[in-house]
């Protein structure tokens, strides 16, 4: 099969913006880079966009909007319809994308980074169908209404994933869309605004600018023709851009960082608790903001529940990513790799006891940014592995005395994201989850559901992403008295 690269360089897309229906040249001369993890290669050159790209970019979507904002839903339903079957026609050429440009492992993007994303579409046409857009409340009519121009900034960790969550129900509530993917994973953004013309929606509606935060996302957050920004990254970033933002009064979402407790209860069925909670921790080597990185678990079976860690890690096959056997390929770029060492370093110079894994490349590999898997025992709730997000494959184990003090380790944290609570007992489990300040709580490693909201407590962020309440925060509310 054909290569991303090749793809886009023969199309002639690979050096361009999609900016008002069209494949344009950038108005700047600034470039960036795209790294092949596996190698630490330089693989292509890409233009990075400045002011001018971002005032054209917004002003098409601004024209755009007015027409596109007074169309029917099954109009817009049948669009998503016709891009979500586009994206499934190039699950292959997104995956090998997804691969080169992040490092994940071949069969992970096939199973799980592209069919998830292309769900966030389905979702939001299945919403779009049935969603009441006017709703009579006595003799006052209550409609929602698309909130105008949203620019959204995604992330290079799940990019095509966050693109979808974000785009697809924008669109669906019938916004106009400036996208600025991660300057470290742009490929995949320019396949799916291929994906988006060929589906036909109108020129402006969707609009792509890569760049930079400083030179395209800082000027899309403080534009005064953008009604709405929504960014997935740090916390840091998500600080950056709401003030930015707030000169402007636009409405702000942020899905920002954390650091996610799975609580292991005494009765819980600890082979299936501990090996699924390792593999729920590194799953995209860990690079999740909602990965349970804390494992906290009964101090009375610390010692059985190292032994099922310590063999679910040694399941897990780290190595080239285009390699069928590989589980894990590397992580995505450089800076998350040293990253990645640094907090090992601290984690092994704090005391917490180092089950398996450790500091350097996975496998005594010598070139590509390999991890080992790490995990950590007897780590107190005070330390930084246990209080910073790594974002990457280290799990901490922390043990406790009585359920109410895992309860106290569970909410000691900065964020609220997401969490796990596993146990035989459902009337425990349930209590202990409405017990945890967190946006999202699986019981019992449930299958992922696109239709769940999505989003944080505390500075993990706010507002929601997926299913109804995604769509709910590209729309206004608006009353109209005596409508009825």
């Amino acid at each position: 099969m054909i290569s991303p690269l090749e793809h886009l360089s023969r199309n002639g897309r690979l050096d361009k913006f999609f900016i008002d229906g069209q494949w344009v040249e950038p108005k700047g001369t600034a470039e960036g880079v795209v790294v092949n993890p596996a190698t630490e290669e330089v693989v292509t050159r890409f233009p990075l966009g400045n002011s001018a790209d971002v005032d054209a970019a917004v002003s098409a979507a601004r024209r755009a909007f007015a027409s596109w904002s007074r169309t029917r839903p099954e109009y817009r339903a049948g669009l998503l319809h016709r891009l979500q079957a586009l994206l499934e026609a190039r699950n292959e050429l997104l995956a090998r994308c997804l691969s080169l440009e992040m490092g994940a492992a071949i069969g992970y993007a096939r199973t799980a980074q592209v069919p998830l994303a292309i769900a966030h579409v389905q979702v939001a046409r299945d919403v779009l169908k049935t969603f009441p857009f006017v709703e009579q409340r006595g003799h006052t009519a209550v409609t929602h209404e698309p909130i105008g121009v949203c620019a959204l900034i995604t992330p290079w960790n799940w990019p095509l994933y966050q693109i979808t969550a974000k785009v697809a129900p924008a669109l669906a509530a019938g916004c106009a869309v400036v996208l600025k993917p991660s300057e470290l994973s742009p490929l995949d953004a320019l396949l799916f605004a291929e994906a988006i013309e060929e589906a036909g929606f109108p020129a402006g509606v969707f609009n792509l600018v890569n760049g930079d935060g400083p030179g395209v996302g800082m000027g899309l957050a403080s534009h005064t023709d953008v009604d709405m920004i929504s960014i997935t990254g740090s916390t840091r970033a998500g600080i950056a851009v709401a003030q930015a933002a707030a000169p402007t009064v636009k409405r702000v979402g942020q899905e920002l960082g954390g650091k996610s407790p799975n609580v292991i209860l005494p009765d819980a069925d600890l082979d299936r608790a501990v090996s699924l909670g390792v593999a729920a921790a590194f799953r995209n080597l860990g690079q999740s903001c909602s990965a349970p990185t804390r494992m906290i678990v009964p101090r009375d079976r610390l010692s059985e529940i190292e032994a099922i860690a310590r063999r679910a890690a040694a399941q897990i096959i780290v190595g080239d990513p285009l390699s069928e056997t590989t589980t894990h390929g590397a992580i995505a770029n450089r800076s998350q790799f040293d990253r990645i060492q640094t907090m090992i370093g601290v984690g092994i110079s704090e005391g917490a006891r180092l089950l398996t894994g450790g500091p350097g490349r996975a496998d005594d590999l010598s070139v590509g940014f390999y991890v080992k898997p790490t995990i950590f025992s007897d780590v107190r709730t005070g330390m930084r592995i246990a209080q910073e997000e790594v974002f990457g494959p280290v799990l901490c184990i922390i043990p406790y005395d009585t359920v109410e003090e895992a309860v106290t380790i569970a909410n000691d944290t900065v964020y609220g994201l997401g969490a796990h609570v596993q146990g035989t007992d459902m009337g425990a489990v349930r209590d202990v989850a409405s017990r945890i300040r967190a946006g999202q709580v699986h019981l019992n490693y449930p299958a992922w559901d696109p239709h769940a909201p999505f989003g944080g407590f505390k500075q993990s962020g706010n507002g929601r992403e997926y299913g109804i309440e995604g769509m709910l925060e590209y729309l206004e509310v608006k009353s109209i008295l005596g409508y009825f």
